[in-house]
Order: structure tokens, then sequence, then C-alpha cells
């Protein structure tokens, strides 16, 4: 009689590696002691004391996106390889590792998810807030009506030298942070007018309504995208800036970091 193991042991076979995310040093230590498969740590911090990991830059809710992550880290550090296979295994309904999950590693599909979060200046989770928000304006728009926004995190200081005011400033004087569930609610609000958001590398809205002024000269976006992705593509081709940018024509959210499209997501099916 058929057990588990011949059940689903074809998840198992055939691995290059297995990819475990924020393990108990109880759990690494069994893994390590398999001689066939190597052992790749992702997490926030190395705990274990891995000998191969990749740093997470804040914990994914979203178990795709964690291991996505993780896969498009593990590729751009050459610790896998492209086609490779990976057992994946995390945890979704408790602290421990419950989850495992069969995955090929695919340079083709890379989404960007990394080089947004690792290499960019501003902090991980204030991106993670601008990217989010800019999400759920592309789930519901304003009032019921499509939107476009375009957000510059990062490099506050050279971005504003290289922009102007198109109205006055309503967080000149303030201290308020992306992330706040109010603060979120005035950005949606005035999203409805022209402009860019500039935001700090901590968070801190240092201002709306600005119109950028960087030469799009040399900057490559995709052919039907408009003066807001240009605008966007071409400060952060001149700064340290990422922006993140919704589109207004066709709903999607799209990330530029210098001067190159590095991510594109649907909010409708994040």
């Amino acid at each position: 009689m058929a057990g588990l193991d011949d059940v689903f042991g074809d998840l198992f076979s055939n691995v290059d590696a297995a990819a475990l995310f924020s393990p108990s040093g109880s759990y690494y230590e069994r893994f390590v002691e398999v001689d066939e498969v190597d052992v790749i740590v992702v997490g926030t911090e190395n705990d274990v004391s891995a000998e191969t990991f990749v740093e997470l830059p804040l914990e994914f809710d979203n178990i795709s996106d964690r291991i996505r992550f993780g896969l498009e880290g593990a590729l751009n550090q050459d610790i896998i390889e492209d086609g490779d296979t990976l057992a994946c295994a995390t945890s979704v309904f408790s602290d421990d590792i419950d989850t495992v999950s069969r995955v090929r590693a695919d340079a083709d599909s890379h989404t960007g998810i990394y080089d947004l979060f690792a290499r960019s200046r501003a902090d991980p989770e204030v991106i993670k807030s601008v990217l989010e928000l800019a999400i759920e304006l592309g789930q519901k728009g304003q009032k019921g009506k499509p939107v476009g926004a375009l957000f510059i995190v990062g490099d506050a200081g050279k971005v504003m030298n290289k922009s102007r005011p198109l109205s006055y400033n309503p967080f000149e004087k303030s201290h308020v942070h992306v992330g706040d569930p109010i603060v979120n609610v005035m950005l949606k609000e005035f999203s409805r007018l022209d402009g860019a958001f500039v935001i700090s590398d901590a968070g801190k809205i240092v201002s709306a309504y600005r119109y950028l002024e960087p030469s799009a000269e040399g900057v490559d976006i995709p052919k039907g995208l408009g003066a807001r992705h240009m605008a966007g593509g071409a400060i952060t081709r001149d700064t340290n800036a990422i922006a993140i940018v919704l589109s207004e024509s066709d709903g999607l959210v799209r990330a530029f970091k210098a001067g190159e499209l590095i991510l594109e997501v649907d909010p409708e099916a994040y």
C-alpha cells in the first residue's frame, strides 16, 4: 500500500537545491546532513550561520513574493543557475516551516523585485509601503475612477533640486510618513492632481505637486507609456531615487531604477 512518501516524493525528486526560508537551527541542521542536496537559507537574518545565504530586506507576507525574491536573489548571486529546480520550504500557517513548493528558477521571468528592494537607497519598508499604496490605488481608483500617480522614493534632496513646484506643497512643514493609514488617505486624495510625490529614504513625505525636470534623452520606456513614466524613468537615471508609477491608461504599476523599468505589477492580479 502506498504511503505519503510515495505520493509526495515527486516534490523532492531530482531537485538541485533546497531553499529554507527563515528556518530554525534544528531544522537547518537536519537538511545540512542530507548529502545529495545543496542548502540555501533565505531570511532577514542569517540566524543559523548558513554558508549559503540570501538576505530578505523584509518579511514578505505574500508567499509568492517571498519565494520569487529568494530565487531572484540566488540567481543574482550566482548561487543557482537558470533552470535549476528547488524545493522551497517556508512558513504559511505558523511560525515553523510547514509548506514546501517545487519551483524552477527562470532567469527570463525576472520580475525585478530583488533589484527594487535589495539594491535601492530607500528603506525597504518604505518601498513596500509605497508600492502597496500604488497597487491599492490601481485596484480601487479614486472615488471609483481610474487615476494615475507618480511616487519618487529616496534621494529626496537631489530630486527636489531637479524639480519645481506646481502648487502649494501641503507637506512643507509636516512630519508625516508614508504607511500611516491617515497619511495614505491624504496621498490618495492628492493623487487626483498633477505632479509627483517626493518621499525621503526614511518615508517622510517631502512634497506633492512636483514637476520633474530631468532630460528625457537616453531614457528607454516601453511604447505607449506617457510623460509620467518618462519623467519617472529620467529622474531615477539622474538620482539614486526609484520611481513607482501607476498608469491611468492601463492600470499597471511600474517601478523604475537607474533609468530602467525593473518591475511591472497588475494590481488586479496582486
